[in-house]
Order: C-alpha cells, then structure tokens, then sequence
C-alpha cells in the first residue's frame, strides 16, 4: 500500500497493488469493529452494498468466522438498495446476492438482516422507506457503511441528480446503470426500471464510510468524485463532505488521480525511465506538440523543472523519450527470419528461433481477433506456426433464439438425411419447449448450454479458418471455472490451471499472448489472466527447458486499450489488415449487431476495437511517429503475479 500526502484529493484515498489486498484489509477493518463492539456487550451495525466490488471483502469475513472464529450474531445489516420490482429468489436479486456471497455462511441472524423489499406493492413504497430509515435510526445509526461506485458516480442507486439530503426512496434508474446491468440480466430490456435505494442523506449518516473502486473502468468517475467539485452529477462526490470517510482503491482505479496520472505535479518523484516517458509524453499531449518539439520552457511551464534538473537538456531527454517509443514499433511481432533482418534491426521482440510457435489464449471465443487480430493475421502470414486456445465456452452470451434456428438447421439437415428422426425430434421438442417457457435469468439445460457452445466453437472456426489458421492449431480448453450457465462463475481452481499447463507443455510456445484488459463486467479475463499466469509460474518452478525462452505478451482491446506509456510493442496495420480483421471478427454472427453482454459501450465488438486501434495510431502520429491506419498495442510481462492476484 502506498499513501501521498501532498495531494490535490478531497477525500483519503488509500490504494493497494489489487483488489485482493484491497478486500482483505476491509474485511479486517469490519472484523475489527465486529470484535470491539462484542467485547463492550453492543452490536455492529453494517451498511452492505452488492455487486462484484464487494465480494472480495465477504470471501474474507466468510473465512474469519469458519477459520478465526469471528461471531455474527450481534451483527445487525442494512443493505443500500434493491431493484423493483423483484422476488427474492431470483438470479439477479440482492437478497439471493447476499445470502450466497455472505448471510448463508456465516452465523448471523435473520431477524438482524435488513434488504429494501421488491415485492412491495407501488403504493406501500414510500411508508416502507420512512420505516426502513426508522429501523437504522432505532439500531443506533449505521457503524461502516460499505460502497461501490456506478459509471455515472452513483453510490447506491442514487443517480445523477440525487440531492445532498436525499433519503430512502423509489428511483428511476439511469440508461447508462441499466445498460452496466444489461448482462446480469441476459438484455437491458429485461433490467428494471426503478429501485429501492438509501439516500446520499442516509449514507452520510454513517459513522464511516469505506467506498471501494476496482479497475482501470473505475478510474475516471473516481478521480471525478475525489478532485472534482461537489455536485449532484456525481453523487459520490457527497462523500468529500464527509468526515470519516475513505476510498480504498486498487492501482488500476487510482490511475487517474493526479498522483498517478502526474505525481510530478504533487511531490517529488525518482526519475527512472518508466516515469521519464510518461512525463515526457503527458508534456507532449498537454501542450499539443510532436516529443522533438518540446522545449525548455514547456517543461517548466508545465511543472516538470524536476526533471530538467535532475535529468539535463529537454533536447536530450526528447531524443531519448523518442527512440524508445519508435523502438516499440515492429512489423514483426514474432522477430525477423535471418535474411529479413537489416544491421541494427532490434532483436527485442524476435529473440531466438524462426519461425515460432505462438499461442493465444482467447478468454471468450472472439477476443483474440477482437483484441489481437490484425498481430494474429500478420504471425500467420509471416509463416510463424499459431495455436489459438479457447478458454471458455461463451456459451451464456447467446441468444436463445439463435439456438433454436441452430436447431431447426439440425433437424432439416436430419431429416433430409434421414438421421436418427426420432431422437432428432425429441431434441427439436425439449429445445422448443424450454425455450418457450424458459423464465428470465433462467439458467439453460445442458442441451441448451452445448448448442449455445457449439454455435461459438463454430464461429472461431470460421474466423479463424479466413486468418488462414488450421483447425488441428485450435484449442478448446471449456475451463471449469466458466461452466456454470450463470453470469457467476465459480473461483478458479486447480484443474482449471493443471488444463491451462498440459495445453502450454502440448504446444511448448516459443510466445504466448493473453488477455490483460482486466475490465471486462464479469471477471472472466481476469480469471483466465491469472490461470495463464499462475501456470506458467509453475512451469518455471518445474524448471521446464523451453519455458526459459518463451515471452509471454499482454494484449487489450475490448475493453479498453493500453495507454500510450505502457504499450512495449506496437504493431501498425495497413487499411487492408485492419478490414481483414474485421472480416474475422465479422464472422462471430452470434455477437454481431446486437452482443447479449455489450458492457458499457453500446457499439459494436469491431467498431470499439478499430476506434481504439486508430485512436492508438493517431496518438504515435501526433507525438512525431509515422502515421499509420491503426495500431495494436502489447506490454510484456514480467513475471509478476500483482496484477491479478
């Protein structure tokens, strides 16, 4: 954990390498409340959010009390909101989130657990808010208050607009939350409008409020909240009025703090090369001027003498801040064959053998040509031998109508074949009737689930098969993590990482590049990350010859894409590639025109990936690099479990 205290933030902020350190120093805080108040014979009075944000934090106090023995029973909870309407026992619903991620586990008592009901009737609503605030006030007030952070700024579901003295209350939901929430419930159409939700006057009531924001998705609205002024617009930044609270960050959602974004502007910092060049281009975006172009008085101007001083000339820092960026760039991102390579061609991408053996891991079925596709398409073609490796299924992100005209596909196909025609029918039915009476948020049968599978194991095919990559070099590894049929999956275990470690030994990659867009809304890439990662830990331990050369390189892409600092190797696509790519992505049909978990970008899978390859590209061109149509962009790893741990 790492604290400044000459920053411009108006509320303490206290950040951790991940999520994980993050998590367990809350729920030691929590227990330490809980044990306290024990001891003085009194109970601990929590306010609880849900989400994924919260869950590390339950994950830790269901272990305090099976391993440590923390007591729940004089804990009395008041959740912060509830969608309406809502039964109790459904997927998406609070109470059902709260009893499986933490009530069921632990020895709390019923009667002490409070959620906002959905299964009012709308006109009992407002009497039952004014009861719900009466029971806080009559447990004594609420102790900690726990809280994530919406897109829009909103804690709880106080939306843009929910003033400083608002209490508990029906809300209509914002297009923006409901789109976030699109994927819990299988479309946005079927996400509620309206929600029960505490005020941000109820909230900051609490004693103590912790908000907790993971992800590079989070940085922006938290900068927003903890810098910026106090408005409506951002209900969190309420919180700065607050006089004990706190945010408890990861490094990925502190990044746009001006104490990350530009520490130079805050204190003193140790130059090292890393921060030369995020200085050097932040100076070179700030004032709009090619890296050659800097001069001495934009650097003072712009707070940066601390550089010039310890560093000397702007002439030779621009130089050099230069050649290392026009360094990241190759057309060769798997190294030259012998008779290609010029005198001074850089080796730091090619290293050893060619051609390689490359293998992509691809989280869902279409991330390695979203993300990487046009770098795939050129490995292929530059003759290098690429192995694609499936991880999951995706078979939740399809639409149950596209199974049954798989289906329909199937049974004509049968018939017309004469194929096995009554057990062929029988399929038709169970499809057909489970389909049609299936509820929302229903988890699909297992004949459901493979047709779903299938329908994506043959759109990789396909898209694969125009990148010119043979069906033997695809690799379906159906990661058991994965499999569940619901938006939750279960925690990695050891057989997903033994299957991710045969298929590596199988292969014996000389490079192998993986998903490190951790942003995705449900956790899957960053649950494949750390299966990769964790894997290719244990082979070094092994001590396994062929290890020992392979580079290991992030890629990012569907969800946002590497700043322009980090990126160390830059691959530029032609306006030809960059339309093959598409053509590849173009063939996963099942995500085309309408994904049933878009995340928080209402445009299409292509159309996010080519925006932010060109947005890439025009970045190098405006710091003085040549101009290309598009950019794919990797950062290598350096052998370090932080990011995902």
């Amino acid at each position: 954990m790492h604290d400044h205290s000459s920053c411009p933030e108006k509320i303490p902020c206290r950040v951790y390498r991940h999520a994980g350190e993050a998590s367990k120093a809350v729920a030691a805080e929590i227990a330490e409340l809980i044990r306290e108040r024990q001891s003085q014979g009194r109970k601990a009075i929590l306010g609880l959010a849900t989400g994924s944000t919260p869950v590390g934090v339950y994950n830790e106090l269901v272990r305090l009390h099976k391993e440590e023995g923390l007591s729940f029973r004089d804990v009395v909870t008041f959740n912060l909101d509830e969608y309406f309407p809502m039964q109790p026992d459904e997927l998406q619903s609070y109470v059902r989130f709260m009893h499986e991620n933490l009530f069921d586990h632990v020895d709390v008592l019923e009667e002490n657990v409070h959620i906002p009901d959905g299964t009012l009737a709308d006109a009992d609503v407002e009497e039952y808010c004014r009861r719900y605030e009466a029971m806080i006030v009559d447990a004594g007030g609420i102790d900690v208050q726990l809280l994530g952070i919406g897109r829009t700024g909103h804690i709880g579901f106080n939306e843009p607009g929910s003033g400083r003295d608002s209490r508990t209350r029906m809300i209509t939901l914002d297009k923006m939350t409901r789109r976030d929430a699109a994927s819990d419930f299988f479309a946005e159409e079927n996400v509620p409008r309206r929600a029960i939700t505490m005020g941000v006057g109820t909230i900051l009531e609490a004693k103590k409020v912790i908000l907790m924001a993971f992800g590079e998705g989070k940085s922006s609205v938290v900068a927003k909240a903890v810098e910026g002024e106090v408005s409506a617009i951002v209900a969190a930044s309420f919180l700065q009025t607050h006089p004990n609270a706190q945010f408890v960050l990861d490094d990925a959602a502190a990044d746009a703090l001006t104490r990350r974004r530009s520490p130079w502007l805050v204190g003193p910092v140790n130059w090292d090369q890393a921060t030369i060049r995020k200085a050097v281009m932040w100076l070179a975006q700030q004032v709009k001027k090619p890296i050659l172009k800097l001069t001495e008085e934009d650097y003072n101007e712009e707070g940066l003498q601390d550089l010039l001083a310890s560093q000397g000339r702007a002439y030779n820092i621009n130089i050099e801040v230069f050649r290392d960026l026009q360094q990241t760039i190759t057309g060769w991102p798997g190294g030259k064959p012998d008779h290609a390579r010029r005198a001074g061609d850089s080796l730091r991408f090619g290293e050893g053998c060619f051609p390689k053996r490359v293998l992509i891991f691809s989280p869902h079925p279409d991330d390695d040509v979203i993300s990487m596709g046009g770098t795939l398409i050129r490995l292929v073609d530059q003759g290098h031998e690429v192995h694609v490796a499936y991880q999951t299924s995706g078979n939740i992100a399809v639409f149950d109508d596209d199974a049954i005209t798989f289906m329909d596909f199937i049974s004509e196909f049968n018939r017309h074949f004469n194929i096995d025609p009554a057990r062929t029918a029988e399929f038709e039915r169970h499809i057909d009737e489970f389909v049609k009476h299936k509820q929302q948020g229903q988890v699909d049968s297992p004949e459901v689930q493979f047709i779903k599978g299938t329908i994506r194991r043959a759109e990789a095919r396909a898209a694969t098969r125009c990148c010119n990559i043979p069906e033997t070099q695809l690799h379906f590894m159906d990661m058991p993590f994965y499999e569940t049929g619901r938006v939750r999956k279960k925690p990695l275990s050891a057989d997903d990482i033994r299957i991710t470690v045969e298929l590596l030994r199988k292969v014996k990659p000389h490079q192998v590049y993986a998903a490190g867009d951790l942003s995705d809304p449900h956790g899957t890439h960053r649950t494949c990350l750390t299966a990769i990662l964790q894997a290719c830990k244990q082979i070094e331990r092994d001590g396994d010859e062929w290890y020992q050369q392979c580079q290991v390189w992030l890629y990012r892409g569907a969800w946002q894409e590497w700043e322009p600092h980090q990126i160390e190797m830059a691959v530029p696509l032609s306006p030809q590639e960059l339309l093959r790519k598409r053509a590849a992505i173009f063939k996963h049909e099942s995500q085309k025109d309408r994904a049933l978990f878009p995340g928080n970008d209402p445009r299409e899978f292509w159309q996010r990936a080519e925006q932010r390859n060109r947005t890439t590209a025009e970045t190098y061109d405006k710091l003085g690099l040549a101009e290309y149509e598009a950019i794919e962009g990797f950062v290598r790893w350096k052998g370090d479990l932080d990011a995902v741990l």
